[in-house]
């Protein structure tokens, strides 16, 4: 077999790793969608022009094959040539295969001799669409030119419709219908989500079978529900609502939060988390209050302890306040007694 067979057969192994899917989360409903894996209705698509800013009567294309556009221009200067290389490389490449345009890259008059892909093409870029639906759209970079283009532009940003991988469709604000699927980044993310999981699952039963104690205080802290946890609650049912916890199955659906607050709580020391656990429960009984000036006030002294959870938990710490830590965990622990 000839080396060049191999590395064809290299590119092609890569090209079959991408592709456009459906994006959606099992936890939030979308008219029943959801438990089938759809993000749309089926026979549905989402068709969508290359997106373009306008500025002054200006067309600018989000391609990713402009080294003029303003995020390129703010990079720093190593970044900045070596992203410039990279997109005179692929318009050369796209210039040949589609226009027979043979240009050098190194050609100070590069931008001049391209005919086809530069950015103020408006006849071009104006045709680039993307369609979209519940089956993966799979993109082939390296047989198909367009491909590459709709590759290119995804990355940047170019179609609302479509997040630039898995990771930043879960950051999103408003979820986007798709995501762009690289098999070795989105089996990363997923696997990540899992490992956090699986390490609050671990500490979970760590806690159970060791410090019990502890884990009790640590439900307190993170279950919003912290007052129906009373020093009688069996550990089995405090194990059972923290499982559930950790798994997104609570009033928090999002499991990587879920997993980090859990872990979070779990590695405090056991004076911060009883303090914590004691100002929240405090709150909840109303010892403690937000008053209309901001700050939160020991109601029986009508001290102002300071404007955030945080604040009155230091003021506590403090030894010259531990009249009032004991005051108030007598009085806390009296109703987890009950």
């Amino acid at each position: 077999m000839s080396s060049v067979t191999i590395v064809e057969k290299y590119q092609q192994s890569k090209s079959n790793k991408v592709a456009v899917k459906p994006f959606f989360e099992p936890t939030v409903t979308n008219m029943g969608l959801e438990k089938y894996g759809m993000s749309l209705m089926d026979g549905v698509y989402h068709e969508e022009q290359l997106a373009c800013l306008e500025f002054n009567g200006i067309k600018r294309y989000l391609t990713g094959l402009n080294e003029f556009a303003p995020e390129v221009k703010l990079l720093p200067d190593d970044q900045r040539d070596a992203i410039i290389q990279d997109i005179r490389k692929t318009v050369a490449q796209l210039e040949r295969e589609l226009a027979s345009n043979i240009i050098n890259l190194d050609d100070p008059e590069f931008w001049n001799k391209v005919k086809l892909l530069r950015p103020d093409n408006d006849e071009f870029w104006g045709r680039i669409t993307i369609r979209c639906g519940n089956e993966p759209l799979f993109l082939d970079p390296v047989r198909d030119p367009y491909d590459l283009i709709k590759l290119r532009a995804i990355e940047a940003g170019g179609f609302s419709i479509i997040a630039k991988s898995l990771q930043h469709a879960k950051s999103m604000p408003v979820a986007p219908k798709f995501f762009l699927d690289k098999v070795e980044t989105t089996a990363s993310t997923t696997t990540e989500l899992k490992k956090l999981r699986n390490k609050a699952l671990a500490e979970l039963q760590k806690l159970f079978d060791k410090s019990p104690q502890k884990l009790f205080l640590v439900a307190k802290v993170v279950d919003i529900n912290s007052a129906q946890y009373k020093k009688s609650t069996p550990n089995d049912v405090i194990y059972d609502n923290m499982d559930r916890f950790i798994n997104g199955e609570s009033v928090e659906k999002n499991k990587k939060k879920t997993a980090e607050q859990f872990l979070d709580a779990a590695r405090l020391d056991m004076e911060t988390i009883k303090i914590k656990s004691v100002v929240k429960d405090a709150t909840y009984y109303r010892f403690l209050a937000t008053k209309p000036d901001g700050f939160i006030y020991h109601m029986d002294s009508g001290t102002a302890l300071g404007k955030t959870p945080l604040a009155v938990i230091e003021y506590l710490k403090n030894p010259l306040n531990q009249d009032v830590l004991i005051g108030l965990m007598e009085r806390v622990e009296k109703m987890w007694n009950e």
